[in-house]
Formats: C-alpha cells, structure tokens, sequence
C-alpha cells in the first residue's frame, strides 16, 4: 500500500507551480530556503516565488538582490521527516526550522548560504582553451586550396599596384629627360606599363572579392548549420539555463561579426602586411636612410596598435554579452505578450528594456571612444613621419645627395604605406568583434549533453506479448538538480508492462522530475531506469524516443499544416494513418471544421486553434508515435470540461497495452488508472488502485474528497 522511504525532503521540480505558501522557508518562514527548481520567477522585493505561467528554464528568473541567486526557488511549506533540513551546525542551511536546533553563541546571527552562481547566468559558457582557433581551422580546413589561390590572388594584385611609385620614379629621373631629348620610347613604355597594371590589378581585384566572397559564404553557412544542429543536440538540462535569446545572438550578431570580418577585414589586414613589406623592401632599396625612418616610424604606431587592441578585446567581449541580453530581453516580452498586456506590465518591460538598451549603447560608444584614439594617434604619427622625410629628402636633393625622382617615389610609397593605418584601424575593430564573438560560439560549440549517447548502446529486447508495453523500473533512484537540493531521494518503483499509473501530490513532490526521469531529459545523480531491463543511458536515443513518449501540459505545435503536427509523431505516417490517430483521439471533427482541414497552417505555436485543441493534436502525434511508454505530464489540464471527456473517452484505446505513467491535478483524469501513487518530497507516500485508496484514509481520500466537494 504505501512506502516512505527516510531522506532529506527534496526541493522542487522546475516545471510545478507553487502552491500557495509564503516563500518562506521550512519552520517559521524567516529562511531564504533555497530549492532545486531552476524556473522560478521571483517578485520583486520579497524573493517569493510569483508563478505567472510556463516557464522557459532558469534563465526566466531575476536576481532581484535579495541574495538568492538566478535559477534558485523558495521552499515551500512546511518539511517533515526527521532528516529534513536542519540546522545541526553540520554545514549551511536554510534558516531557522522547527527541528531542534544546534547550539549558537548569543547574539551571534547564523551564516547565510552562499547564493548559487551559474556562469550560465552571465553569459559566460565553460571553454576549453584553444577552441576558438580550433573553430576557425575546422572551418577553413575544407577550403584550403581556394583560400590558397583567393591569397595568391591577392598578392599578384598587391605586385600590380606597387609597381607604380617604381615607374613613376623611372620616368621623372628618365623618361622626362629622354623626351626632352626626343627620346618617346621610354616615356610611352612608362605610360603603357602603368595602364597595364591598372588594368591587372583591377582584374586581379575583381577576381579577388568573387573568390573570397565565395569562402566567406561558404564558412558562414557551415557555422550557422553547426550552431543549429549543436543547439538542438544539447540536452534539455542547457537549454533550461541557457536562453533562446542568446542562441539567437549567437547565430545571429556574433555570426554577422565574423562576416564583416572575413568580407572586408581580412583583404585590408592583408594589404597592410604586404604593403609594409613590400613598400619598406622597396624604401630600403631605393635609399637606405629613408627606408630605415619609414621603418623606425612604425614603432610608435605598433605601440598603439597593441594598446588599441588590448582596450577593445576587453570592450567587445561585454557588448557582445550586452547585445545577447537585449535580444534576451525582447524575445521574452514577445513570447509573453499575453501576459504582458494582461498584467500591464508595458511600462516596466520598457523600463527595463531600456536599462539593458542603455547599456548596450555605452559599450558601442567605448568602442567608437578607442576607434577614435587610435585613428587620431596613427594618423598624428604618420603625418609626423612624412612631413619629416620629405623635409629631409628635400635638404638632400638641394645638395645633390638624393635624385628627385627617388624623392618622389619615397614620398609616394610612404603615403601608399600610411594610407592604410586608418583602414587597419576599421580591421582592428571588425577583428576584435569577431573574436569575441568567435569566442562566445566557441564556448556554446565546445558544450557536450548531459545526456550524451551511449558509447556502447545496446537494443530492447523483443516484445514478450502483444501490447507494446514495456516494464519500467527505478532502482535506487537520486536525482538532484544542478542549483541544489534532492528532489527524489533514494527513489525505487516498479511499473509492470502495460499497466496504467497514476501519480498524483502536491507541488513540488517530484512528480515532474520522475517523468522526466523516463523520458531521459536528465539521468540521475544516482540508480538506474530499466526499461525491460536496459539501462535508459544504454539505449540509443532514437530508440529511446520512439519507446518513449511524453505529452506536456503545454502542446507546443509548429508552423505548418494540422498533417505536419501529428506526422512528427511518425514522419513516415501515411495520410490515412494521421487522420485515423486523429478520429482515435477524437480531434478528426474539429480538424474537418477548419478552413483547410487538415491542410490548415496552424501558424506560430499553434496559435490558429485553442490551447485544447492543440492538446487534441499533440495526442493524436503520440498516438500515431506507437510508443511502448506514454507519459502525460498534465495533459489534461488545458482542457475544457467537454474537451477533457473527449480525451478520457479516447484514453482507453489510446492507453490500451501501453505502460502509460499519468501525472494529474485533475483527479478525474486517475479514474483511468489502474494504480495510483502518492507522492510527497520525492517520496511515495501512497500506492494502491484507486478505488481502494478512495476508500481509504489516506492523503488520497481526502483529495478525493476535497475535489467531489468542490463538484457540488
């Protein structure tokens, strides 16, 4: 009948609601009492939980300064069990208890628990050293012979264009004194030559941007596919921390950094290298003591390069975290809207919006504040230099010691070599972007699952009868969420193949956590799930979903038609096949009555239909699913009173043969059961069919009791 194993009492799962207590803490309310739900909203200046609907995961929380961390939640109610949460001097606890406590010097007030920090929380992902430049060559590895001939391009137009200076000097120390002569040949041989490398490095140029065009395409595509199928690959536990908002700045403004790098940066980071090469090569040759002033002058100019480079790192690396919160920030609101507008909350959202809108402005204003240093130091450092050597060479040329021409060749390779500086600068500034942002797609690209596939999976066994239900088992189960405190203690059940469970209790008893469990969003901290004697974390994932499936209080369906919603159950399914799990779940009347039936596009989240027709839907997916364990995770609840007989009139075939685990408010939906459990502090309390539990004294009587009441 019943088993209530001794533990800790557990903290919350993420997805139950609170159920009305104070916020407080276990005793007499005065504890921050810190739980394990990671979802939790707080209000504003209490630290108490406000439930205000579904919630995304941790990230919807907000450290309000009242000292309990982002992704925390106060525990609720009062704990019972002689291990629960007391305060034996033994480590940190959660306030004051009923238990008795430990021995404290008077006056002296107890330690207050160290609020939980998750770097996820700051944007800050862990990070392997070394995996931004891994990111970059696993990019450019499949492109290495056309970056090869897009650099060789590249450096035949940087020859055609230096070419230049050296012609113009042949003709005033030559060619000009030839014609005079009457000499043409050599002044025309200058013009011809100068046209023809016009010509080349215009053509070299043009087939330069197509070339490198194409690799910069070609890397963007490659790494917003590897964003996408990464993100989706991750396990339910990162996605419960880390924000949509953030994915989509990643995917996004960081990727549009790199782009801006690769399109223009690159080619002016190449040019400047080969310029100051070439140019000083050519410097040097032409007249040593000018070459080596041109080349002494970029020393101050490194300085500032280091200086600006190190500045900026540190300014990009926030506005790309600063950008992520704004999107963060109106993702949220958007996805809300409703109870945006319901609860008035326009104005606040815009005040907060703005918080993060003003922040976000400032680091873009440092970062034009560093640019703006930097352009006005170099060019201060080059115009120095030129108006120097030119001041020089002049002397020099006055004396006889240094030829016009190669005067005017220097002076023009020197502009040619200082032009650049201020372009190097608009370089500095796409590179140091970019490599913030290579660096925050590195950190999410370097995440492993928590659920990662086996290394060696192994197969279910044949089926032993007919139905397709299989035996579920928890053994020794303990789970514990990553921001503290036990949810399942010590946990061990047993579900008999096609048996139909009911598991019912108060908020915050781990019913969620247990199905969550079976479905493998998360493996736990200790134990085993056999599903008919296989290790859940041995199975391959595909297998594992098509054994398993879960339906949540919230259908979630996507854009496109009614067909395509139920045929993700089963992508295969033939037409017939969907609309007979539909008339089985008795959603094929209400589907034949819209616009296209079928056919009809359901639009963003399902937002055509009402919320129980999309439940209606998402039974119907799990239906043509077939799988051997169903989980209904409040399924019902959405459901108006019509809606809901309709699908308990469908749950008998659509639960026949199958092990189903149902988790309810609604104490109609047990009716259906053949067992029900009875869970408290992620401890089953009660077990036993339900007529024999509605007969009872149980807990389960008096909820039973209480919702007749209510029917009256």
């Amino acid at each position: 009948m019943t088993a209530a194993p001794t533990t800790t009492a557990p903290d919350r799962d993420p997805d139950e609601e609170p159920d009305g207590g104070t916020g407080a803490g276990p005793g007499d309310g005065t504890a921050d009492g810190r739980g394990g739900e990671p979802d939790a909203r707080r209000d504003d200046a209490t630290g108490t939980a406000t439930d205000t609907g579904p919630h995304d995961g941790p990230e919807a929380g907000q450290d309000d300064g009242t000292g309990v961390g982002p992704g925390t939640r106060p525990h609720y109610g009062p704990a019972d069990g002689p291990d629960t949460h007391r305060d034996d001097g033994t480590g940190p606890h959660d306030g004051p208890k009923d238990g008795p406590p430990g021995r404290r010097r008077k006056g002296r007030a107890a330690p207050k628990p160290e609020p939980y920090e998750d770097p996820f929380d700051h944007d800050t992902l862990p990070t392997p050293p070394g995996a931004t430049a891994t990111l970059l060559r696993s990019l450019l590895a499949p492109l290495r012979a056309r970056v090869v001939v897009t650099t060789v391009l590249l450096l035949l137009q940087q020859a055609a264009v230096q070419v230049g200076p050296l012609l113009v000097a042949y003709a005033i120390d030559r060619a000009v004194p030839a014609f005079r002569q009457d000499d043409h040949g050599p002044l025309i041989a200058v013009g011809v030559a100068y046209l023809l490398c016009s010509a080349a490095s215009g053509g070299l140029q043009y087939a330069f941007i197509i070339a490198s065009a194409r690799v910069n395409q070609d890397v963007l595509l490659d790494l917003r596919g590897r964003i996408f199928r990464h993100a989706q690959a991750l396990s339910i536990d990162f996605h419960e921390r880390y924000t949509s908002g953030r994915l989509i700045s990643r995917s996004t403004t960081d990727v549009e950094s790199l782009r801006e790098l690769l399109s223009e940066g690159l080619q002016e980071l190449v040019t400047v290298i080969l310029s100051f090469v070439y140019i000083s090569a050519m410097l040097l040759w032409l007249d040593v003591g000018l070459g080596t002033v041109a080349v002494v002058s970029f020393v101050p100019l490194y300085l500032l390069i280091r200086r600006y480079r190190r500045r900026a790192g540190r300014i990009f690396a926030v506005r790309s975290t600063t950008i992520a919160a704004v999107i963060v920030k109106f993702a949220e609101t958007m996805n809300g809207i409703r109870p945006v507008r319901a609860f008035r909350r326009e104005a606040a959202n815009e005040a907060e919006f703005g918080v993060l809108n003003r922040r976000h402005e400032r680091t873009n204003g440092d970062a034009l504040l560093e640019m703006a240093r930097y352009v006005v130091g170099s060019r201060l450092v080059a115009n120095t230099a030129v108006a120097g050597i030119v001041l020089w060479g002049a002397h020099r040329v006055a004396s006889g010691s240094l030829a016009l021409g190669v005067l005017a060749a220097a002076v023009l390779y020197l502009r040619r070599l200082y032009d650049p500086i201020d372009r190097l600068g608009m370089f500095l500034n796409s590179y140091q972007s970019a490599a913030a942002s290579l660096e925050k797609i590195a950190g999410l690209l370097a995440q492993t699952p928590s659920v990662p596939e086996p290394s060696v999976p192994r197969q279910l066994p044949a089926l032993a009868s007919e139905h397709p239900g299989r035996e579920v088992v928890f053994d020794e189960v303990r789970f514990a969420y990553r921001t503290g405190g036990e949810v399942l203690p010590s946990f061990s059940l047993t579900l008999p193949a096609g048996q139909t469970v009911a598991v019912v209790g108060s908020t915050g008893a781990g019913k969620s956590t247990l199905a969550k469990l079976l479905a493998r969003f998360y493996d736990p901290t200790e134990g085993r799930v056999l599903l008919d004697g296989v290790d859940l974390r041995e199975l391959p994932v595909p297998e594992l979903r098509r054994g398993v499936v879960m339906v949540t209080q919230e259908a979630f369906l996507f854009s496109g038609t009614v067909a395509e919603n139920i045929a993700i159950g089963r992508p295969e399914a033939s037409r017939e096949e969907i609309e007979q799990a539909a008339k089985a779940i008795g959603a094929h009347d209400f589907i034949n009555a819209l616009p296209d039936g079928y056919d009809t596009d359901v639009r963003k989240r399902g937002g055509r239909i009402s919320a129980g027709q999309r439940q209606l839907v998402a039974f119907a997916r799990a239906l043509l699913a077939d799988p051997a364990v169903l989980i209904l995770d409040e399924a019902t609840s959405s459901l108006d009173i019509p809606g809901e007989r309709a699908v308990q009139r469908a749950m008998s075939t659509v639960l026949r043969g199958r092990t189903a685990v149902v988790i309810a408010h609604r104490l109609s939906t047990v009716a259906i059961a053949d067992r029900v459990l009875v869970m408290e502090h992620g401890r089953i309390v009660e077990d036993g069919p339900p007529a024999e539990l509605v007969a009872g004294t149980g807990r389960f009587a008096d909820l039973h009791r209480a919702w007749r009441d209510s029917l009256v």
